[in-house]
């Protein structure tokens, strides 16, 4: 019967019917709406319902009784289904762009203004093998078991898979990732205990510019102990020397963490071989990258996304803010149509990192700002013509989005990473005047649930 309040611990049955943000499959039992995370859609599915609201019931997938007519048997990474980064893997990656653009669309498709254009969701140039950053922890695989080194097993806050495998990733890390492995084994070096407070290795940070080849890698360790290095230097070096990479080592650093939680936090880098940076490039633009630099994982799906908003932001003249800069990409990718780019960024290193990029790609009117942007709009003394914005995933804070909409600039541009976010702050600019006029996702992630949604906003007359 519909509107059943259904019992907590009960175990259901269904057809996942769609997919809500970011994985959350919807299926009717009995004429009851249930939401259980980590399922496609056409897939039969058992799940114990763990609340039980009217209307707002909620399960745990137990089991995938049937996959999807659209998913394939065997996925390409033997890691599948563990470590859980990659669970849309089975889909055709077609599947993935047409389920993705459908979670956006029931999100934000209400806001878009009647005469405004809905464009076709762009993909990513790779699927696999794409991500120029990766971060893989020490560890053990299970409680009191072998040294692992990797992701996260999936659901666990303590066991680890090691992922030599990971096929998002390049095959040039993947083979630095072996060398590290084999090394820490054979030294028999403890890792970090997190309850225990001890332990020597704990992370191992992974770099590779897409266009240029440069790789970085940095061995992140606790100083509880001396390390002789040299074993390991000597190996990451053969890997070139022996041409098993395509690419070539830039440069080799040992990060120190004493810090008790499983953040990294550099307390102090050493450069053990040639230097602590890589070059990367998009769009004919070039870019220096420190090991902690913000940079779009995606080298040539941010090419895809920033080509997105260029053409939404058009042939402008005047002056251009943009609002939650990082390394300044957007801002120095847009510079040749503005008279002048003012960016605002929280984190001092990201802007010191897009001065320095903006000096060497001869760009003179770039100008970024180290702060809160809802306490640098108050000293800023321009007046913006135009506006991007890339918040981070929890939207723009509502003091700072008031203050963005005083400024009723007559067209902005909003980069969003998190399409529920945006959903929250597009009714903002509508009773501000504003007409959503254009929509684009595109697609940064592929195998993962994540989309990047970039929307047009333009100030009604």
């Amino acid at each position: 019967m519909a509107g059943r309040r259904m019992k907590k611990g009960s175990i259901v049955q269904g057809v996942v019917e769609y997919t809500a943000f970011p994985n959350k499959g919807v299926v009717h039992v009995d004429g009851e709406k249930v939401t259980i995370k980590g399922c496609l859609p056409g897939q039969t599915v058992e799940a114990r319902i763990t609340k039980g609201s009217t209307g707002k019931a909620e399960g745990n997938l137990l089991q995938v009784l049937s996959l999807s007519p659209k998913e394939c048997e065997t996925p390409l990474c033997e890691h599948f289904g563990q470590c859980g980064g990659c669970s849309l893997q089975r889909l055709p990656y077609e599947e993935q762009l047409r389920l993705k653009e459908g979670q956006v669309r029931r999100l934000i498709e209400k806001y878009l203004a009647e005469d405004g254009e809905w464009l076709p969701t762009l993909g990513s140039p790779k699927q696999f093998d794409y991500r120029n950053k990766m971060e893989f922890s020490f560890g053990d695989e299970y409680k009191g078991g072998p040294l692992a080194l990797g992701l996260h097993k999936k659901g666990s806050f303590f066991d680890l898979i090691t992922t030599e495998h990971c096929r998002l990733m390049h095959e040039d890390l993947r083979q630095v990732f072996d060398t590290v492995f084999s090394w820490a084994k054979e030294e028999d070096l403890p890792f970090y205990h997190r309850m225990q407070k001890e332990g020597v290795l704990r992370h191992l940070l992974l770099r590779r510019a897409e266009k240029t080849g440069e790789i970085l890698i940095d061995l992140v360790t606790t100083t509880q102990q001396d390390l002789n290095l040299g074993g390991l230097l000597e190996r990451l070096l053969k890997l070139e020397q022996e041409g098993k990479l395509s690419g070539t080592i830039a440069g080799i650093l040992n990060t120190k963490n004493d810090m008790e939680g499983d953040a990294i936090v550099n307390q102090g880098t050493d450069i053990l071989y040639g230097r602590d940076y890589i070059y990367d490039e998009l769009l004919g633009l070039r870019f220096k990258i420190s090991i902690f630099s913000f940079f779009q994982t995606n080298s040539l799906g941010a090419e895809v996304l920033y080509d997105s908003v260029r053409r939404m932001v058009g042939a402008q003249e005047g002056i251009l803010f943009d609002l939650y800069s990082g390394t300044g990409t957007i801002g120095q990718l847009l510079a040749p149509v503005a008279k002048k780019v003012i960016g605002v960024e929280l984190i001092p290193e990201a802007v010191e990192a897009a001065k320095v990029n903006a000096a060497q790609n001869g760009l003179t009117n770039c100008e970024f700002l180290a702060g809160d942007v809802l306490k640098m709009l108050d000293v800023i003394t321009d007046r913006p013509d135009y506006i991007v914005l890339d918040p981070p995933r929890e939207g723009v804070v509502p003091k700072a989005l008031k203050k963005i909409l005083d400024y009723g600039v007559d067209s902005l541009v909003y980069i969003s990473c998190k399409p529920t976010s945006l959903a929250r702050d597009l009714p903002e600019f509508l009773a501000a005047g504003y007409r959503m006029v254009k929509v684009q996702c595109t697609d940064m992630f592929p195998q993962g649930n994540n989309i990047e949604t970039v929307a047009l906003l333009t100030k009604l007359s």
